[in-house]
């Protein structure tokens, strides 16, 4: 199933260039979020048709998230129906790399000669370069970052955002005493376990190293409790990503910790209270270092038409680079992987949107998405997800107990174990 792609305004541009059937060149692209995303590429499909009108370009129907992403893509690659051009979350691209699914771009990039000045970042492009090679495309950077409801804050005598986490257990309980029942909402949820691993790196301590992982660790022991003390000191209630951003843009929840990528959502939902984001509170000072959330643009298709191939191509840069990466922080709240599009188009655009500057502000404690180490990397997320679960619902109230149950249920998934 396939999501319109062809607005009047597309088809008008078409007809002007004098396309034909027999001209027109189709690929096939998959990517996750459609709540997020939609908006954004809605702008991005005619300025590429107007540059490409002999490119159609098929939209299928979104993955729910960056785990459902790489399952399908996985499912695609045994049944032969992959899609030419596919969007994957940054810390789920090692293992299409691994499988030959994501073909390296090297080939093409070789025959672009002004790639380089198209001004990727390199700590950005690093997130999709395996053994030397670059086999994504970095379309969308985020980082967490504090939302908060000024209005209710101000309300409870709270003037300034916090800044660690002790700081918004004090916030939360002025909310509380000013009659706020559930005065914030830590994204644990997030896909990929992103929130545990930002409270790892906030230690400047990586979960992962090598094939093994930190869990026995004393700052992992520090994030557990950490995590508990956030939902016992602010009686947080177990949300789900629809409901807890309903939450916040509602004003029900004046506290919201999550990705940058929704800054573009709250304003277009026309909050009636003064919406600001902060950087995102640390762990007795300001975090070490955060891992960069977001998605990339993989080759994943299996045509042997050079046509095919090239216009896959086209499309790829065309969304990853200057016009077409400019529109992901116009309408979502992520930044662009290059200089193109935040120093020359968005030039005044973060000046005039601090909102969605906040993340940009916090790129120098850019740290790697870490995917988990062997092919039951999906799994060992998921035990992690049902462990920080039980701390959400309290069903865990001993964090060194639970500490050691998934140090112990992760170690049986390790390589070599």
């Amino acid at each position: 199933m396939f999501r319109s792609t062809l607005t009047a305004a597309v088809l008008t541009a078409v007809t002007a260039a004098g396309a034909s059937a027999e001209d027109t060149v189709t690929i096939e692209f998959a990517y996750p979020y459609s709540a997020t995303f939609d908006v954004t590429y809605d702008a991005i499909m005619p300025k590429f048709k107007e540059k490409h009108p002999n490119i159609e370009v098929k939209i299928r129907a979104s993955y729910e998230n960056y785990e459902d992403g790489t399952n399908t893509i996985l499912r695609e690659a045994v049944s032969g129906n992959l899609p030419d051009v596919t969007m994957q979350g940054l810390n789920r691209q090692a293992i299409l790399v691994d499988k030959g699914i994501a073909k390296s771009l090297e080939p093409f990039i070789a025959k672009e000669a002004d790639f380089a000045k198209d001004g990727y970042h390199q700590a950005m492009l690093s997130l999709s370069t395996f053994n030397d090679a670059v086999h994504g495309l970095p379309f969308s950077v985020s980082l967490p970052v504090g939302y908060y409801n000024m209005d209710a804050l101000n309300a409870a005598g709270i003037t300034e955002t916090p800044k660690t986490w002790d700081e918004v257990i004090g916030a939360c309980e002025k909310l509380q005493a000013n009659g706020v029942k559930h005065p914030m909402f830590w994204g644990w949820n997030i896909t990929g376990n992103w929130f545990f691993q930002a409270l790892m790196w906030t230690q400047d301590k990586p979960t992962v190293e090598g094939a093994a992982m930190n869990l026995d660790t004393p700052e992992a022991l520090a994030a557990l409790e950490t995590m508990q003390k956030l939902v016992k000191g602010c009686d947080m209630q177990n949300l789900s990503t629809k409901d807890s951003f309903s939450a916040f843009a509602s004003g029900q929840v004046p506290m919201f910790f999550w990705s940058t990528s929704s800054v573009g959502r709250v304003d277009r939902a026309n909050v009636d209270f003064t919406f600001k984001t902060d950087v995102y509170p640390g762990m007795g000072g300001a975090p070490l270092g955060l891992p960069a959330g977001g998605n990339a643009a993989l080759l994943t298709s299996t045509s042997d038409d050079p046509a095919v191939l090239e216009a896959a191509w086209a499309w790829l840069t065309f969304i990853t680079s200057g016009e077409g990466a400019a529109e992901v922080a116009k309408t979502t709240g992520y930044m662009p992987p290059n200089k193109a599009a935040n120093d020359v188009i968005l030039a005044d655009f973060y000046e005039q949107n601090a909102n969605k500057k906040t993340a940009v502000d916090q790129l120098p404690l850019l740290r790697d998405w870490q995917a988990y180490p062997g092919d039951n990397g999906l799994a060992i997320t998921q035990i992690l997800y049902d462990g920080l679960e039980r701390i959400v619902t309290g069903d865990a109230t001993d964090m060194k107990e639970l500490q050691q149950e998934l140090v112990e249920e992760v170690n049986d998934l390790l390589p070599n174990s």
